[in-house]
């Protein structure tokens, strides 16, 4: 088996869930507040993600973070970039850790129009899919966001997320795709209910060997996205926070047979720079052995 054979049946069939550490520069000062430091600890943007590596890389290199119960871990392009115990990060996640590499590719969200966030334009993907393709990263991410049951607005969505995710595939890579409806938005149920609709049309339209996953809002109804699941060109179907406690996702989520996690900040809840290694290993250890039980339904 190649290496994308083998994380791809990982990806598939193993038990586990995804760790998202993929906060880009717009949301990273408020994941550093929550780690407990503050935006006096760096003076640009250069020593802010000096910051957040040292973060990510007290996550990864933690021994209660390994590939028996994490399937694979989001990361931002910076931190593909960088290095781990003087390895690259995605080689390191890969071979000191057993967890398949994935980068978020997306440069953000455009303004709000018909209830929905589109993604802004990647004039750079290629490039960066090729670079991502030298590091030996598996899988992409992209996120869009839905906020009201508008029917345009949200067909649009799904349309942008399958047309990018299918040259994505088309690179060799096996994208993540993330249409989140805001937690917040007056007509959750309705919105799901569309975006389910649109969501099966898309899938029906790929071709053999255009495999995808997708990442969705913990949904109202449980098992809304079952079909999804179930389908033959979903590797799998992961689950974001999207602001929800940790308590409240694993307690969706349990509800919701085959969906997986893929948390972020509901991962990371509770850590802290202040830690010691031991207070900070035993914190990741109980945060990522209830996100796995509740991911294992």
């Amino acid at each position: 088996m190649t290496q994308f054979d083998k994380q791809l049946e990982k990806i598939k069939n193993a038990p586990g869930f995804i760790a998202a550490l993929d906060q880009s520069g717009g949301s990273t000062p408020k994941a550093l507040a929550l780690y407990g430091v503050s935006d006096d600890a760096w003076s640009n943007d250069d020593e802010m993600f000096d910051v957040v590596h040292a973060m990510r890389t007290r996550i990864i290199t933690s021994p209660a973070f390994t590939g028996d119960r994490i399937l694979g871990a989001i990361l931002f392009e910076n931190t593909m970039d960088r290095e781990i115990e003087g390895t690259p990060t995605a080689t390191y996640l890969w071979e000191q850790k057993n967890i398949v590499p994935f980068l978020k590719v997306d440069k953000g969200l455009a303004n709000e129009e018909l209830g929905v966030q589109l993604m802004k334009p990647m004039p750079d993907l290629a490039e960066l899919l090729g670079k991502a393709k030298a590091a030996g990263v598996f899988g992409t991410k992209m996120r869009s966001v839905i906020k009201h049951a508008n029917p345009a607005g949200i067909e649009a969505n799904v349309k942008q997320q399958f047309d990018i995710g299918r040259q994505i595939c088309h690179a060799g890579f096996v994208p993540i795709i993330e249409p989140e409806v805001d937690i917040h938005c007056p007509a959750k149920a309705e919105c799901e209910d569309i975006l389910y609709s649109h969501l099966m049309q898309h899938l029906n339209e790929l071709g053999t060997g255009e495999t995808v996953m997708l990442k969705l809002t913990l949904p109202e109804k449980d098992n809304r996205y079952a079909d999804c699941i179930a389908h033959g060109n979903v590797a799998r179907v992961v689950a974001l926070s999207g602001g929800y406690t940790r308590e409240e996702a694993n307690t969706r989520l349990a509800r919701n047979n085959g969906m997986v996690a893929s948390f972020s900040r509901a991962l990371s809840e509770g850590l802290s720079a202040q830690q010691s290694d031991d207070e900070f290993n035993a914190t990741l250890d109980a945060s990522i052995a209830s996100i796995f039980e509740a991911s294992n339904t």
